[in-house]
């Protein structure tokens, strides 16, 4: 039985084999500008020697990329969300931030300090809206917290249940 869309959307979606291609992405411009300004932000930290010697001009280009980001993609439960708008939506949402990470390193090691200001200000932003998504979708702040209370609790007592049949 094939799930239908609804108003809950799936980290990663269910297998659309039987579909059009085209009924796929219900949402095309929200996917496209969401992955847009994510690795437009990526691509201007990564050519702005190229493109620009100023670092000021680089490092507000990148901000308000990723300002837009995060004001053009935003939740509405009124609108039903297929499984391929959910996945590009997350896998943006998780990858890029990966991207930010790597960057801090790599301005660190490479010793390009006035960059490491830029590269925060990406990480955090990035971080910021993939925390706010993620909350949403898993709940509160109590709710995660009870969440990885339940988690480690079930583990020790797996453990401990396995500990007393080895004994």
């Amino acid at each position: 039985m094939q799930r239908q869309d609804s108003h809950e959307t799936p980290l990663f979606g269910d297998d659309y084999e039987n579909k059009p291609r085209k009924s796929l992405i219900r949402h095309p411009l929200a996917s496209f500008f969401h992955l847009f300004f994510r690795t437009s932000a990526i691509l201007v930290y990564l050519l702005c020697d190229v493109f620009s010697s100023g670092f000021v001009v680089c490092m507000v280009t990148i901000i308000l990329l990723l300002s837009c980001d995060f004001w053009t993609v935003k939740p509405n439960s009124k609108v039903t969300i297929s499984s391929a708008d959910s996945q590009i939506f997350w896998l943006g949402l998780i990858v890029c931030p990966i991207f930010w990470v790597i960057f801090v390193f790599s301005t660190i090691f490479s010793l390009k300090l006035k960059w490491l200001a830029v590269v925060i200000m990406g990480l955090v932003l990035q971080w910021a809206n993939l925390y706010g998504y993620v909350r949403c979708k898993v709940g509160g702040r109590s709710n995660l917290g009870n969440m990885a209370k339940n988690y480690l609790g079930v583990q020790i007592f797996k453990q401990a249940m396995k500990a007393n049949q080895n004994s």
